[in-house]
């Protein structure tokens, strides 16, 4: 199983990423899109993230296929720290704690998508706030971890 995980990562995502290099892909772009792609994937607004990640690869003239391929593999972080998000929000403004799990929120989306929306917008907007005060510099500090990285395996690559 073990071999298997490592097999699908090394060919979905490491391979690719080595690609966009070979390809011409400065080391600073590819680190750019890991970051925008990670950081804008785990936006605590479900169904935002690769309009979100389209709209930087336009701004800041990224690959749009390597945004989107990071895009897809914080999926599942975007789950997982949805939550979070929302309850350290309500910390952060002092609010009292909406009791919610995913789920619930899924639930809720299905039976009343405009009703849901309009219940959760100032918690999820919490939660936003909560995000970008994590996403900014923990973003920052990857991207200058991730540019000497990218630029060895740049060389490498030669």
């Amino acid at each position: 199983m073990k071999n298997i995980i490592k097999r699908f990562f090394s060919r979905t995502l490491i391979q690719p990423l080595l690609n966009f290099l070979r390809q011409g892909l400065t080391p600073e772009k590819l680190s750019l899109c890991v970051v925008l792609g990670f950081t804008l994937g785990t936006f605590p607004v479900l169904g935002s993230t690769t309009l979100l990640c389209t709209a930087a690869a336009f701004a800041f003239r990224l690959n749009l296929p390597a945004i989107l391929l990071i895009n897809y593999f914080a999926y599942p972080m975007q789950l997982l720290l949805f939550i979070p998000f929302i309850q350290a929000g309500e910390l952060l403004f002092q609010q009292t704690h909406v009791p919610l799990d995913l789920s619930q929120i899924f639930s809720m989306l299905i039976a009343d998508m405009p009703g849901t929306i309009k219940s959760l917008w100032w918690t999820n907007m919490r939660g936003v706030v909560a995000w970008f005060l994590f996403a900014v510099p923990v973003g920052i500090s990857a991207y200058f971890v991730l540019v000497p990285v990218f630029s060895r395996l740049s060389s490498n690559e030669e």
